[in-house]
C-alpha cells in the first residue's frame, strides 16, 4: 500500500545538493492500470499500481537490466527523468524530485506514510507550495502523456 500527500515546491532549501540524492529513470507501459518500469541508480523496478491518488495499492518487482531496457523501448508516452533528494523531516523523508526536460523546471514533494491518518494530520514545512496530492495532472502516469 501507499499512502502519499504531493505538494508543488517553488522554492527548495538552498542545501539540498549535500542530502543523498539519485537519478530515476522511468517510462509507462500503460497509465490506466499504472504499469512502469524505473531506474534508481543501479537498480531497476516493474511497478503495479491501483486506482487512486493518496491511498492505493503498489506492487513492485525486481528486473534485470536488459529486462528494463527492453520495456523502457516499449513505454507509451515520454520517458521521464528526475533528480530525486531524500530530507529528512521528524519521522519522515522528504522526497524532493527536480525533474528534467520537457518538465523542468517543476519540482515536486512527496511525503510517504504509514497510515491514511498519519497522511491527513501531516503539517508540511513552510517551504512547500500548493498540494497537488487530489490533481491527477500530477501523477507521473499523467505527466507522462502530455505532449511536448
Amino acid at each position: 500500500m501507499e499512502i502519499e500527500r504531493k505538494f508543488l515546491i517553488e522554492t527548495p532549501p538552498p542545501d539540498t545538493e549535500g542530502y543523498p540524492h539519485e537519478t530515476i529513470e522511468q517510462g509507462y507501459l500503460c497509465t490506466d492500470p499504472v504499469v512502469r518500469v524505473r531506474r534508481k541508480g543501479e537498480r531497476f523496478i516493474l511497478t503495479c499500481k491501483g486506482p487512486g491518488l493518496m491511498v492505493r495499492e503498489e506492487f513492485e518487482l525486481p528486473l534485470t537490466e536488459e529486462a528494463y531496457r527492453g520495456l523502457l523501448a516499449k513505454a507509451d508516452g515520454t520517458v521521464i527523468t528526475k533528480e530525486r533528494y531524500y530530507l529528512p523531516y521528524g519521522a519522515y523523508t522528504i522526497e524532493l524530485d527536480r525533474f528534467g526536460p520537457p518538465f523542468a523546471p517543476l519540482t515536486v514533494a512527496e511525503v510517504e506514510f504509514p497510515t491514511r491518518e498519519e497522511a491527513l494530520s501531516f503539517t508540511p514545512p513552510d517551504w512547500f507550495g500548493r498540494e497537488v496530492t487530489g490533481d491527477p495532472a500530477y501523477t507521473n502516469a499523467s505527466m507522462s502523456r502530455k505532449k511536448d
